[in-house]
């Protein structure tokens, strides 16, 4: 695998840590700003607002640009937010930062595939998407828990610049090793970028992404009161767990290109019909300690598995223009993250139970399943279709012309 996808894995390193490392600096934040923490809450949201708007948005309007320079100026985007974040004087301007860290977070994701895919043989496609997404897996292992212990020691701010660096470190490693004859994408322009959307196969791939992922977030969402009331886990405890999770999902994302370069529809279906097992038997797992560790793990690994196929899938049904789909494909992540959150909420406030969420996470990703095969059924009526047509052709031409065709 070519060393430029290192630098890939360290930009995607320090888009995971920021992401999630809010999570753990709510309270301090709060304190700080002396808001309450639902309205500190309101600073995951602004992140994950901007990832959506800014994912197909920057895509868009950098198609012609060089992907290398789009790269590096993605990270650019992502520095200047951290840093305004970790100088913030108040709730708005901090608010407004967390949007503007986020802008970049799912077109660098995006763009990044396109580049990692090319540089690589047709076989091992699924394999450097899986090593650029190794960076976020990793950020939950080692990224996210070292920047909360910062931030409750030196202060939040001091995590944000903490952040910064790692961005600094990524655009240096971009510019040093992303080559220039793997950089520009094609001519299309936006019009062009803009068509590839309106594929009928491109919106179910989405579809999917949006279902599959959703039933992660509807269950990892409420993993905490799932480890302390269902499993009987002290608080302290929930930190090291989150990190299995983190192990698993590592484990996932490498198992996942490395089938999916093998057979991408069956490492799909094989990810989604785990991930339904597993959430399915949440409740029972939940119920000790040390299969509750296993269920956080196999939550992890088996969500990962699909992440490299999804991607793929995506930028193939939008060959014409797989950097605004591609980052299509991380909006969709990041409504599945609030849409799953939601459902997942509903079924602990319909009184269901603390595992709940779990159960309502298994039905979605039944619903991955069908909009999956609803989208395997599409691609070979379009092929049956396709070769009905070769055929016609062929019949009417003349015979040393079908010899030339054929």
């Amino acid at each position: 695998m070519p060393l430029a996808l290192l630098a890939l894995a360290v930009g995607a390193f320090g888009l995971g840590t920021t992401e999630f490392v809010m999570m753990g600096l709510l309270p301090d934040v709060a304190d700080d700003l002396d808001i309450s923490i639902p309205t500190a809450g309101h600073l995951v949201s602004a992140y994950a607002l901007g990832v959506v708007i800014g994912a197909p948005l920057l895509a868009a309007v950098t198609a012609r640009m060089s992907r290398r320079t789009v790269l590096i100026g993605l990270m650019g985007l992502f520095v200047a937010g951290n840093a305004a974040s970790a100088f913030a004087p108040g709730e708005g301007w901090l608010l407004a930062a967390r949007f503007v860290s986020g802008l970049p977070h799912g077109a660098f994701f995006g763009v990044g595939a396109v580049v990692a895919t090319g540089m690589v043989a047709p076989e091992r496609k699924a394999r450097s998407v899986s090593l650029m997404f190794l960076g976020l897996t990793l950020a939950n292992i080692a990224g996210v828990p070292v920047a909360t212990l910062m931030g409750q020691h030196l202060g939040w701010r001091a995590t944000f610049l903490g952040v910064s660096a790692i961005g600094l470190a990524a655009i240096a490693s971009l510019a040093l090793l992303i080559p220039h004859d793997h950089a520009h994408a094609p001519r299309v322009g936006l019009r062009g970028e803009m068509a590839a959307l309106k594929s009928v196969p491109v919106w179910l791939a989405l579809g999917t992404t949006v279902a599959g992922f959703g039933a992660l977030f509807s269950a990892y969402s409420y993993i905490t009161p799932m480890l302390t009331d269902s499993a009987g886990y002290a608080d302290s405890r929930v930190t090291l767990l989150l990190a299995l999770f983190g192990v698993g999902a590592t484990a996932g994302n490498l198992l996942g290109g490395r089938l999916a370069d093998h057979s991408l529809r069956g490492t799909l279906f094989g990810g989604l019909t785990s991930l339904v097992v597993v959430l399915a038997l949440f409740p029972v797992l939940m119920s000790a300690q040390w299969s509750a560790a296993l269920a956080v793990i196999l939550l992890g690994t088996a969500a990962f598995v699909t992440g490299s196929p999804l991607q793929l899938m995506v930028m193939e049904k939008a060959s014409a223009a797989p950097s605004l789909a591609s980052s299509a494909n991380q909006a969709a992540f990041n409504l599945a993250n609030a849409g799953g959150a939601w459902i997942g909420g509903l079924a602990l406030a319909a009184g269901l139970g603390v595992t709940s969420p779990a159960v309502t996470g298994a039905a979605l990703a039944v619903l991955g399943l069908a909009v999956a095969g609803v989208a395997t059924a599409v691609d070979r009526r379009r092929g049956a279709v396709s070769t009905g047509r070769e055929r016609v052709v062929a019949a009417h031409l003349p015979e040393h012309a079908q010899a030339v065709h054929h």
